[in-house]
């Protein structure tokens, strides 16, 4: 009687931590599949090497990681304050809510018409995970996100940022793009030559040698001066180079092969080091002049405002604006070396 009892007891104990155990299993099971589609964020974003983003207009963009710096679309260098934003958001995006079901149709349909895909991948170029994000909540601080595959939507956000965070996908083209013309340290410039076509005795060439910096006219028909060197010159100039950026991109300007035809103000060539070249010429912007009156005399006479901004060319490739203000820290003169 007793053996019987103590193999019943047995039997009760065994078959309620199998159930126990297979109900954990379940459990854990369904919270794994309900937590797949809330995972959106990347803590450890430094693993992810390429992203991808299109949307439902066929615009694309693939950006690669490549050191310190971004890739877009496998040939130019991405823009760096597009791309810590981009990261940002990847990291610290957070579900915000889950909808009433009455909503998410109209958040399906949202996503369907506005949203982008993301995908990341890793160094090995496999897919960490992928999603559709787009469309906004009423007062503009949650975006609709959904992960691929699933069926649930979400509202997400970012807990420090106050506004609808698919805003920060929206780049397109050359919007994507860095916008520097020189990015060269002064330790990696082995020579700078400023050509000004109509001043050519303002030109001048300066290369880099064993005993420091040589300056000398760009053009053979100038004479040296025979005025001592300025110590420090060189290095204060070629310091500039280490960031000088346009103001944007005007590839789709109307005018741009008429432009390009004039003579230009200035050419900047520098050589690097790895005798890479950045060649940048610059055109004033066409303003008009306008009429003023000379207080001494009463007389009405025509005046040209200072200039403010050119058009550029970089490398004969990429047509953009650029402000005096920027440029203008290197166009030095010939003289300026000199006491």
């Amino acid at each position: 009687m007793n053996r019987t009892i103590l193999l019943l007891l047995l039997f009760v104990c065994l078959g309620g931590g199998t159930y126990y155990y297979l109900g954990q299993k379940k459990v854990e099971k369904k919270t794994t599949l309900a937590g797949a589609d809330r995972d959106f964020a990347v803590e450890d974003i430094d693993q992810v090497y390429k992203i991808f983003i299109a949307d439902r207009k066929q615009e694309k963009a693939t950006l690669t990681r490549n050191g310190d710096h971004w890739i877009y679309n496998g040939e130019y260098k991405a823009r760096k304050v597009i791309m810590e934003s981009i990261l940002s958001t990847l990291q610290h995006i957070e579900i915000k809510y889950k909808p009433d079901d009455a909503a998410v149709p109209n958040m399906v349909k949202a996503l369907a018409t506005e949203g982008k895909k993301i995908e990341l991948y890793d160094k090995n170029d496999q897919l960490i995970k992928a999603y559709y994000i787009g469309g906004a909540t009423n007062d503009e601080r949650g975006a609709f996100a959904i992960m691929d595959g699933a069926e649930q939507p979400y509202v997400v956000y970012m807990p420090f940022f106050d506004g609808n965070i698919s805003a920060r996908f929206i780049a397109k083209g050359d919007e994507w793009r860095d916008k520097d013309l020189f990015n060269e340290r002064l330790e990696n410039i082995r020579s700078v030559s400023i050509e000004y076509p109509k001043l050519r005795n303002k030109s001048f060439r300066l290369e880099k040698t064993k005993d420091g910096y040589a300056v000398a006219p760009f053009y053979d028909i100038v004479p040296e001066t025979n005025r001592p060197y300025r110590k420090g010159s060189a290095e204060q100039f070629l310091i500039h180079f280490e960031r000088i950026s346009s103001e944007d991109f005007r590839n789709w300007h109307p005018q741009k092969d008429s432009i390009l035809q004039l003579t230009p103000f200035s050419i900047i060539t520098l050589v690097n080091e790895q005798n890479d070249t950045t060649q940048v010429k610059l055109y004033p912007v066409d303003r008009e002049s306008f009429i003023t009156q000379v207080p001494e005399t009463g007389e009405f006479q025509r005046v040209n405002p200072t200039i403010e901004r050119y058009y550029t060319d970089l490398n004969g490739k990429d047509f953009l604006l650029s402000q005096q203000v920027v440029v203008g820290k290197v166009l030095w003169e010939y003289a300026a070396f000199f006491e």
